[in-house]
Order: structure tokens, then C-alpha cells, then sequence
């Protein structure tokens, strides 16, 4: 199985960017996926996660309002979209799945695959 996360880069407060994660090897359609982050000297913290077949979802209150998730089935990717970005968002942010996991498994650790991450940075 293989995750490849893209879309990270350098963007003011305020901004947008989105992540995609194209995924490989596994059964997408039945797997909880999703993303956390890891900023310099944090802990991993989960972002947002969704379940592929019952839609269901799990996010950390620090995204609330700003970010949100989706999948395409069909082109196995999971997509994660971010506004009004603020410089604590900074981190380096990863793909998870699990196929036979929950939205809120994978958000709290507990997943079979993750990608290599992207960077996110946010200027003040």
C-alpha cells in the first residue's frame, strides 16, 4: 500500500491551500482515512478524518470552520482543504488510512498506512 501526500508549500495568514493524498494498494473505497499534522517539538495531532463507505467524520476543534475533507473514489485520493490558515497551523501534515479502521481511529493514531508528509507554512 502507498500514500502520497502533495499540495503542501509557503502561504500568508489568512491564505488557503489544499493537500491531496493519492492512494494505493488497498481497498479505498472501505477504508477510514485521513490527516494529522506534526509540528517542531509537538506531538502528532490528528486534523480530519473521514470514513470512505459511511461518509462518517472526526475533526479536532482547531479546524472547525476552516477546514474540511473529501474523497474521490474513483481517483483514490483524499483531499484536505484548508482556509484562513494561521501560523500555528505550520507543521508537517501526513496522509493516514486504515482499511478496516474508523474516522476516529485514524485521527487518534491508530491506522495502517501513512504517507510521506508535505510541509505546510504559514507566514505571520
Amino acid at each position: 500500500a502507498r500514500l502520497v501526500e502533495s499540495g503542501g508549500g509557503l502561504v500568508q495568514a489568512g491564505g488557503s491551500l489544499r493537500l491531496s493524498c493519492a492512494a494505493s494498494g488497498f481497498a479505498f473505497g472501505d477504508a477510514a482515512v485521513g490527516w494529522f499534522r506534526q509540528a517542531p517539538g509537538k506531538e502528532r495531532e490528528g486534523v480530519l478524518c473521514m470514513h470512505n463507505r459511511d461518509g462518517s467524520t472526526y475533526y479536532a476543534d482547531f479546524v472547525k470552520g476552516r477546514f474540511t475533507i473529501s474523497s474521490d473514489k474513483n481517483r483514490k485520493t483524499v483531499d484536505l482543504q484548508m482556509n484562513s490558515l494561521k501560523p500555528e497551523d505550520t507543521a508537517v501534515y501526513y496522509c493516514a488510512a486504515d482499511p478496516a479502521g474508523t474516522a476516529h481511529a485514524v485521527c487518534v493514531g491508530t491506522y495502517d498506512y501513512e504517507g510521506q508528509g508535505t510541509q505546510v507554512t504559514v507566514s505571520s
